[in-house]
C-alpha cells in the first residue's frame, strides 16, 4: 500500500497544478487569475501554400493599403479571414482619396470605429457574386444590413451607380471586386 502512495500523490499534485495553471496553452505567457486571455484568430493561421484569402490578397496589393488599414482599425481582419464565402467590393487607395479631406483619418480614430465598421461591412456580401453571373439592376444584401444595386452601364458593372468594378480577383474564401469608389451606406435614422 505504501508503494502506491507516492504515485497517487504525484498524480494528485499533477492534476492540481494543471487545474490551477495561469498560463495560456502554447504561448508561455501568464495571466492574472480570472483574466480573459485573448487568442489569435483565423488571420493568425500561417499557410504559404494555399490560395490567399480576401484579407491576404488585399494586404499584398499596393493599391489597397488604405483599405487594409481601415479593416485593421475596425478589427475585421479575423472575420474576413474566415471561410466565408465573401464578395468584397474593395476600394482602391485612389477611391479613398476622392473622399473629402480628413474623412479617412477621422474614420480611423477609435471614436469612429463603429462608423468605420458599418462602412466596411457595406462593402461585403455573403456569398460569391461573379460578374459573369450578375444581372442588371441586381440587388445584393450587404453584411451591414443595407443593400447595393449592380447595374451594367456601357459594358461596365457599376455599384450603386457610383463605383465601377475595374477588376475581379478570386480568393480562397470568396472574390474581390476592385472598385474605383467608396460605397457609403445611407445614414441610419
Amino acid at each position: 500500500m505504501q508503494s502506491n502512495l507516492p504515485v497517487s500523490f504525484i498524480i494528485a499534485c499533477f492534476m492540481l497544478l494543471s487545474c490551477n495553471s495561469n498560463t495560456s496553452p502554447g504561448n508561455g505567457e501568464t495571466s492574472a487569475p480570472g483574466a480573459v486571455v485573448k487568442s489569435a484568430g483565423q488571420s493568425a493561421v500561417q499557410d504559404d501554400v494555399s490560395q490567399k484569402n480576401v484579407v491576404q490578397v488585399a494586404v499584398g496589393s499596393a493599391d489597397h493599403t488604405t483599405l487594409v488599414k481601415a479593416v485593421q482599425a475596425a478589427e475585421l481582419v479575423d472575420a474576413l479571414s474566415n471561410t466565408g464565402p465573401f464578395t468584397v467590393f474593395a476600394p482602391t487607395n485612389a477611391a479613398f482619396d476622392k473622399l473629402p479631406a480628413g474623412t479617412v483619418e477621422d474614420l480611423l480614430t477609435a471614436a469612429k470605429k463603429d462608423d468605420l465598421a458599418n462602412i466596411l461591412q457595406y462593402h461585403v456580401s455573403l456569398g460569391v457574386f461573379k460578374t459573369a453571373n450578375l444581372s442588371d439592376k441586381q440587388v445584393i444584401g450587404q453584411v451591414n444590413g443595407d443593400d447595393i444595386v449592380l447595374t451594367l452601364m456601357e459594358g461596365k458593372w457599376m455599384v450603386n451607380g457610383t463605383a465601377s468594378i475595374v477588376a475581379s480577383i478570386p480568393a480562397s474564401n470568396g472574390i474581390i471586386h476592385v472598385i474605383d469608389g467608396v460605397l457609403l451606406p445611407a445614414e441610419k435614422k
